[in-house]
């Protein structure tokens, strides 16, 4: 299992200032997101993780939508950064 391979894009201390950050809290997400999935893909009848992985991407999902309404161009960039697929246009 890969830990936080992808999270080394933000560095040590830009984590201490922006945890907050919307990009730090998709970054956080996305990271726990695949260790969970990786997780499921052993256990498959674990279902209190299938619920907290449930429970994450719906936060992740808001999040991204707050931040595709918010700033186009920082969702695009962070889109190619964590490697999601694009929100479906209408």
């Amino acid at each position: 299992m890969v830990k936080n391979s992808f999270i080394s894009i933000i560095s040590q201390e830009e984590k201490e200032e922006n945890s907050g950050s919307v990009e730090f809290q998709l970054f956080h997400f996305t990271s726990k997101i695949r260790r969970l999935t990786s997780h499921l893909e052993l256990h498959k009848r674990d279902f209190l993780s299938q619920r907290s992985l449930r429970r994450i991407l719906g936060k992740r999902q808001r999040l991204l939508t707050y931040l595709s309404k918010t700033n186009k161009v920082r969702y695009k960039k962070l889109m190619d950064q964590l490697d999601i697929w694009k929100k479906k246009t209408r």
